[in-house]
């Protein structure tokens, strides 16, 4: 008998989605992901949208976990953002911070990024802006050939994927396969901005041990191209956090847009 893996699958296992944002993207003094995994995205989307030819009515989040620090930017150049993710305790994480309510996730250290003054107004209004934008919430089924069925979602301007590719994709022709399914969404000439690990192959949550497609600069760059897509800019960062949570060499920031 085969040994079991001890790894598991973000889509097939799910994770603990609060235990996710504490570890990797919260403002806790242990926690050292600080610079890779909020401030060099976070500067990377807010330089790609403030040049401002990348805007319009529907943007589509397509990423890992119950995260929200990727669309503070992306917020103030669309009108629409569809989340769309594919295990229910994410979204029910997700809408936690959306709605309001008792308990949500804090995400004020960020907040507080994306404002000149800190005031309680400034920090309140940028944080309606988003869960203002980012209203609609949608389960998806990754194998399905619409992935939303029975909802049909209307052509987007942009997509956002932020570190999902890492853990939906099990080899090369994964990864090429779903970037294909992201160009089906877009509008021709639409943009996709990609956010990943380089070189990953495990992400520790809680008690869980989730598996990651390693890849390099050099492969994410060839797929995109392979699948449609122009590469207008790419972003490495080099890791600088201490942590055996998780073994990622490096950070990727890709704006590309898929040819006409």
């Amino acid at each position: 008998m085969m040994a079991r893996s001890p790894f598991k699958l973000y889509h097939v296992h799910g994770m603990d989605s609060r235990q996710y944002l504490e570890d990797y993207f919260s403002d806790k003094p242990s926690m050292s992901f600080r610079e890779d995994a909020l401030i060099f995205p976070i500067q990377a989307l807010t330089e790609t949208f403030t040049k401002g030819h990348i805007k319009g009515d529907i943007l589509v989040d397509f990423s890992s976990g119950p995260l929200v620090h990727h669309l503070y930017a992306a917020s103030e150049f669309f009108k629409h953002i569809l989340v769309l993710k594919i295990r229910d305790r994410c979204i029910l994480e997700l809408k936690r911070w959306l709605d309001t309510r008792t308990g949500a996730f804090n995400w004020r250290h960020v907040t507080k990024l994306h404002v000149e003054e800190e005031n309680s107004d400034q920090l309140q209004d940028k944080e309606e802006k988003v869960r203002s934008a980012a209203q609609h919430v949608v389960k998806c089924d990754l194998e399905k050939e619409n992935m939303t069925d029975p909802i049909v979602l209307p052509p987007a301007d942009c997509i956002i994927s932020a570190w999902l590719l890492d853990v939906i994709c099990k080899d090369q022709d994964d990864y090429i396969r779903y970037l294909r399914k992201f160009s089906g969404l877009l509008k021709p000439g639409g943009h996709l901005l990609i956010i990943g690990c380089l070189g990953r192959t495990y992400a520790i949550i809680g008690k869980d041990k989730i598996r990651d497609f390693a890849y390099d600069e050099d492969f994410a760059k060839k797929a995109l191209v392979g699948a449609g897509f122009v590469i207008d800019n790419c972003k490495v960062k080099r890791r600088t956090a201490v942590s055996d949570l998780t073994d990622y060499k490096a950070v990727i920031f890709i704006a590309a847009h898929k040819e006409k």
